[in-house]
């Protein structure tokens, strides 16, 4: 994955479902989050407008 579209996924994360890193860091308490439907929606959205805004959706 090219690293501008990884830094942009990693802002979302941060942003919405408080999530520092998308890295995999080998343990459960840091790779997996409880994050509400709604952050998850608002993710999805801000993922699919930066796509868009970049002419790839």
């Amino acid at each position: 994955m090219a690293q501008d579209i990884e830094n942009e996924l990693e802002k979302i994360a941060r942003k919405f479902c408080f999530v520092n890193t998308l890295k995999t860091q080998n343990s459960d308490d840091l790779d997996f989050h409880d994050i509400s439907a709604a952050s998850l929606k608002a993710a999805l959205l801000a993922a699919y407008e930066a796509g868009k805004n970049e002419g790839g959706a």
